[in-house]
């Protein structure tokens, strides 16, 4: 698969004259978030290079890739899920790059390993920690402070969950795998349906407000959804948000699982120098911050000063985050499915 090199030393963009050359970007987009709208618009007022986004989730957007072949117009691909990253990347999807830019400011196990050649696939550009929410009136935290605690028999009958096929559980599934093995992941997943309180059913925002509610005493959600309802206009939300205890697993082992939301360049881009400066000005300071301040996402440059009191105060600032390599998630997600259907995780 050849390679694409940006030619790129540092992060200062030297857009001038090139919107001139090549001024439409085609993007395929997951990210439904009414927030981004000012990350395209700012992008095409520094460089001149208007984006066309097509919107879908993961897996339509895969779908469409597929279907489209060759004479896919897609130029950039924005996906929000590490498994979904992985497997765009092993159809081959994407066109592995070079960009020294983004190599030195995104850490190496938030992107793809690269390929004989050098080239990248995909760069993580913000992150998402998956936490747990429980009832500070039945439970204290250190009965949920690892992932492991959630399937313990004391909280049988305790625990509310999303579909364990959803890809933010699977990505989770998927880490628990690396960190602990086949045989204790299965085993852990097992003590989990056995510690449901219901079916798995509903989003995120669903499992924080079945916790604030009573339905259930403990509960996993990604932190951009707890921050969204703290900082929510709906006073009832703010409240249930803010009656709900938070935890960040595994501080005190191997850290919190972080998922990613990544971007990447289509295998068939008509227009890769285009692409390959968008991914860049993804990681810029201005949209690394946007990220954090505009969908209470993770920037994954770090270094970088956030301004988000519901991000800071669910952490305390920082936390201590795995470190295993995203790709890896990705890879286990099929032995993952295998073991959902053994042990009846729906």
């Amino acid at each position: 698969m050849k390679l694409i090199f940006a030619g790129i030393a540092a992060l200062g963009f030297g857009w001038g004259g090139f919107a001139q050359a090549q001024n439409t970007l085609n993007l395929y987009s997951a990210r439904h978030y009414p927030t981004d709208e000012a990350l395209y618009s700012d992008f095409t007022k520094a460089t001149g290079i208007a984006i066309r986004r097509v919107d879908a989730d993961d897996a339509g957007i895969l779908t469409r890739l597929k279907t489209e072949g060759a004479a896919s117009p897609a130029d950039v691909i924005l996906l929000v899920d590490a498994a979904r990253l992985w497997r765009a990347e092993t159809d081959g999807l994407f066109l592995p790059v070079h960009s020294a830019a983004l190599e030195a400011v995104i850490p190496a196990q938030l992107r793809a390993q690269p390929n004989a050649e050098g080239g990248i696939a995909w760069f993580g550009m913000s992150t998402r920690a998956r936490v747990v929410v429980y009832d500070k009136q039945k439970l204290d935290r250190q009965a949920v402070d690892s992932y492991e605690k959630l399937a313990d028999p004391k909280l049988k009958g305790m625990l509310c969950i999303r579909s364990g096929s959803h890809p933010y559980n699977l990505s989770l599934f998927g880490a628990l795998h690396e960190h602990m093995g086949a045989a204790a992941t299965e085993l852990w997943l097992k003590g989990l349906v056995a510690n449901m309180a219901r079916s798995p059913k509903g989003g995120d925002s669903d499992q924080i407000k079945s916790v604030a509610s009573g339905e259930c005493a403990v509960a996993v959600t990604n932190t951009y959804y707890l921050a969204r309802m703290l900082r929510s206009s709906n006073s009832a939300e703010r409240s249930m948000a803010e009656s709900v205890g938070v935890v960040f697993p595994n501080q005190n082992s191997w850290g919190t699982h972080v998922n990613v939301a990544g971007a990447a360049v289509a295998r068939y881009s008509k227009n890769t120098p285009a692409a390959i400066k968008f991914l860049e000005y993804l990681a810029s300071p201005a949209a690394q911050n946007h990220f954090a301040n505009g969908n209470n996402e993770w920037p994954v440059v770090s270094g970088l000063k956030m301004d988000n009191p519901a991000l800071k105060a669910m952490s305390g600032g920082d936390f201590k985050r795995e470190v295993i390599p995203i790709s890896a998630v990705g890879k286990n997600q099929i032995k993952i499915q295998q073991m959902l259907d053994r042990v009846g995780f729906k």
